[in-house]
């Protein structure tokens, strides 16, 4: 490796995932500070809330990274959850890199593109388990780790100015059910060799202990669907292909035949039977022919766990799936975890399966549903395998990240840091530090398109469902400028108590609407645009004194 120069430095950058859970996306530059080189691992997404109607999708803003994209080398990424690879198809038209992951992350990566069309377009080298690829100054040695998905790796990081240990998400576990265990050989030795930074996943640092096996979720999970009578659906995140498998193994232990339901699960199931993954499972049933099987030989595995509206979960609650009906005696076991914002649908979901008689069974009835992150002593060993001189805690809100930093320190690390997205840390030379913040925001994906969060769009939906709106028209004469129709006042979401106090209320706008126009010059009656504007600012204030609201107000001034 070549030696560095006078001024090269090692800089470390998220624009996501440091200050929350998900919507990973880091970047790491060398070379000195006016040409410096860079590549990103991972470009996840989060998903959206009831504080942004409409949008389903949220990514990180890469302005900063898009002025420099003439300098980016690549895109590297750790492992095929949403959170990290989710914004590829969205974002990648920014950058216009070479792409590399271990081949279950590129069949789903390529997925994403083709669903863009950029397939042809996007080149993804696919990375051979514990492969390693040269990428200017960067040394990159994929690291087999465990977690809740098909192929979990570490970047171990090489840079003439040190090694970086990027954890990527992971937990130990000895028995993972699919794919290898830990590589702790490879951690080791890389401690061994010297580790400059760990930038390690924060997320379950205030959990006690270790997560737990999913040998022993297999070992549970075949116990309760051996107790059901009944239908049974098993819902639980479709990435998680260890827990599909061990959902289909009970289904065979107890004579059910498993139908696919969702989707995610059939995508999932298709990429993992790509790379060679549930070789052994058998022949899926069609929903179409499970809805012909005595209830206590079938076996749903459906997408839904948490409570997402458009899931096949949600559909099947409501009554809505075409062919997929759960009543009196079925049961649904819910083998995933509550993430947190999501309990207010989750627990409706609940309900909706309490009103028809169906069984709802949580990680309450028994140990169904392990993490997939790792908890405290796990986050131990790790520092004891790494021994790192610079501890960055990401992955995890403001919390997490602080108290990853203290027990990082209780374990004698030398330095910690605890980023905020938009920091950029100088790892090396010397001690490290934030020296520049860059702009670190969030795009939405609005239906097909990606907008700025700030968006007057977004603005006037949230406005809109908070105050709802009046529209105010009328027609003036085109010599006169006076008004020969109208005001005609309309109005969405605002609501009085009866037929008759609405329309006294409308008709109240529209005398407000006539005498704000009125009052005006004959110069300014005749432009639209400073009458529409008097006309709004005084049913605006109107409206507040009648519904104590300020709705959203149009005025259409039209000159016949």
């Amino acid at each position: 490796m070549t030696k560095p120069g006078p001024t090269d430095e090692l800089v470390f950058l998220p624009l996501g995932g440091s200050g929350e859970i998900g919507m990973n996306l880091n970047a790491y530059g060398y070379g000195p500070p006016e040409a410096r080189k860079w590549i990103i691992v991972d470009i996840g997404v989060t998903f959206g809330g009831q504080d942004q109607p409409g949008v389903d999708v949220i990514l990180p803003d890469p302005a900063f990274l898009v002025d420099h994209r003439e300098d980016i080398l690549a895109i590297v990424l750790t492992h095929a959850h949403e959170d990290h690879i989710g914004a590829i198809g969205h974002l990648w038209p920014r950058f216009r890199v070479p792409i590399y992951a271990t081949p279950f992350t590129a069949y789903l990566v390529r997925e994403k593109l083709r669903e863009k069309g950029l397939d042809a377009k996007a080149k993804v080298t696919v990375v051979p388990l514990e492969g390693r690829v040269q990428l200017g100054p960067f040394d990159v040695q994929y690291i087999t780790l465990t977690h809740s998905i098909p192929e979990p790796n570490g970047l171990a990081i090489r840079t003439p100015l040190g090694a970086i240990w990027h954890t990527g998400d992971w937990k130990i576990d000895p028995a993972p059910q699919i794919g290898a265990s830990t590589d702790e050989a490879s951690v080791r030795a890389l401690g061994e060799d010297g580790v400059l930074a760990m930038v390690c996943d924060s997320t379950n640092v205030f959990v006690e202990g270790q997560t737990g096996s999913e040998a022993d979720v297999r070992v549970a999970l075949a116990e309760v669907i051996a107790a059901q009578t009944g239908k049974v659906a098993v819902t639980a995140f479709a990435s998680n292909v260890a827990r599909v498998e061990s959902a289909i193994k009970a289904a065979q232990q107890a004579g059910r035949s498993v139908c696919l339901v969702g989707r995610s699960m059939h995508r999932i199931v298709g990429a993992a039977k790509s790379v060679g993954l549930l070789a052994d499972a058998p022949a899926f049933l069609s929903e179409d022919e499970a809805g012909h099987l005595a209830p206590e030989h079938v076996l749903y595995l459906c997408t839904g766990s948490q409570g997402e509206p458009n899931a096949a979960l949600a559909r099947i609650a409501s009554g809505t799936h075409r062919h997929v009906h759960l009543g009196e005696g079925d049961s649904v076991i819910f083998s995933s975890r509550v993430i947190p914002g999501n309990e207010t649908p989750i627990h409706a979901l609940y309900n909706q399966l309490d009103s028809l008689g169906v069984q709802v069974i949580t990680d309450k009835a028994g140990p169904i549903h392990v993490s997939g992150h790792p908890a405290r002593e796990e986050l131990r060993e790790m520092y004891r395998w790494a021994r790192p001189r610079i501890a960055v805690p990401v992955h995890g809100e403001r919390r997490h990240i602080l108290e990853h930093a203290k027990l990082a320190l209780e374990m004698q690390v030398p330095e910690a840091v605890t980023p905020r997205n938009g920091d950029m840390i100088r790892l090396a030379p010397g001690p490290a530090k934030v020296i520049d913040e860059v702009p670190a925001g969030r795009l939405y994906v609005d239906g097909g398109m990606v907008i700025d969060s700030d968006d007057e769009a977004l603005r006037d939906r949230k406005r809109l469902g908070a105050e709802g709106q009046l529209i105010v028209t009328m027609a003036i004469g085109s010599k006169k400028h006076s008004i020969v129709s109208g005001p005609d006042v309309r109005v969405r979401g605002l609501s009085a108590a009866d037929d008759d106090d609405l329309q006294t209320a409308l008709e109240e706008m529209a005398r407000v609407a006539e005498v704000a126009f009125n009052k005006l010059s004959a110069a300014d009656r005749s432009d639209a645009e400073v009458a529409e504007e008097a006309v709004v600012k005084a049913v605006r204030r109107a409206a507040e004194r009648t519904w104590g609201k300020r709705p959203l107000v149009e005025a259409v001034i039209l000159e016949v």
